[in-house]
């Protein structure tokens, strides 16, 4: 008795087909998108994008440190695990957005800092030789010293954090109307290539009752600046800064710069610049609010 013949495949339609991949598109963008949902709470958001239950109580934590003047237990610098890959919460233990290595540097002793600088002078002198130089002629004799200086220099940021930074300069003002510290030079390195990228910052807030010293906006910009950068990282370092220190209505950064990157190396371009922006609060959701301060700043139609 021969074995029954095979029955082959039933062959399914193209449309068929494509109203299956179509619902697994929708389903797959439902679980994607699930965490940046507009929350239904029947208050006004204070932003558009819901922050997560993490990141309420980091933000609890950072406000209650800053008004006690205490430092944070090591918890309090740990990854929101809804964004994967994303800086910690502003945190007031002696760092302020940690990188590996940064509490080593900060707490180094005099003997291990001069170790530190002769490690870093001989990663440089190997460089040279790499390159093809002679690190012993005279015009490069020092220079391994002096780059190792100015590259410690150019990162110094990583040795400070926001609760120095500030130091209590914190007062109660009853004033709600928009706050402008505009032309911030930033002077940073990116990270990917180690070369600078300059340009200029311009921050904006609308207090709630609590206004900060106003040189703090440059002195905050610059330890976040003087680090090995992304501009889009830098810019929203920044924001958020402000935002956990003050609490106000709403934060705005906005950032125009050049990368030296894509001017000497690369594509080449020597006009090419960058802007990056971070809202929060009535600047993120209040479109009047947010174009008064492009405006205000000479940013107007989104130059």
């Amino acid at each position: 008795m021969s074995p029954p013949a095979a029955v082959p495949p039933a062959i399914e339609s193209p449309a068929a087909v494509l109203a299956e991949n179509t619902q697994f598109l929708i389903n797959g963008a439902d679980m994607l998108f699930a965490s940046l949902r507009i929350r239904d709470t029947g208050l006004p958001p204070q932003h558009d994008i819901a922050p997560s239950e993490f990141a309420h109580a980091e933000r609890a934590k950072s406000a209650v440190a800053l008004r006690s003047n205490r430092r944070l237990p090591p918890a309090a610098i740990t990854p929101d695990p809804s964004r994967p890959g994303s800086p910690p919460p502003v945190d007031y233990n002696g760092l302020s957005w940690p990188s590996v290595g940064a509490k080593k540097r900060l707490e180094a002793t005099p003997e291990e800092k001069v170790e530190r600088l002769d490690k870093l002078s001989g990663a440089i002198r190997t460089i040279l030789e790499c390159i093809g130089e002679d690190p012993d002629r005279e015009g490069l004799l020092d220079t391994p010293t002096r780059y190792a200086k100015a590259m410690l220099y150019f990162t110094k940021g990583y040795e400070e954090n926001l609760q120095t930074i500030v130091n209590n300069a914190v007062f109660t003002e009853d004033h709600d109307e928009l706050v402008i510290v505009k032309n911030i030079e930033i002077f940073s390195m990116c990270e990917h290539h180690l070369v600078p990228f300059t340009g200029k910052m311009h921050i904006g807030y609308i207090p709630n009752r609590r206004v900060l010293g106003l040189s703090k906006f440059a002195r905050i910009a610059e330890m976040f600046a003087r680090r090995l950068q992304l501009q889009e990282r830098l810019t929203r370092q920044v924001a958020v800064a402000i935002e956990q220190i003050l609490r106000p209505q709403g934060v705005a950064v906005v950032m125009e710069s050049s990368h030296l990157c894509m001017v000497m190396r690369g594509v080449g371009k020597t006009t090419a610049t960058t802007t990056t922006s971070s809202m929060t609060g009535v600047f993120r959701k209040s479109t009047k609010t947010r174009e008064e301060f492009m405006h205000l700043v000479a940013l107007k139609g989104g130059r």
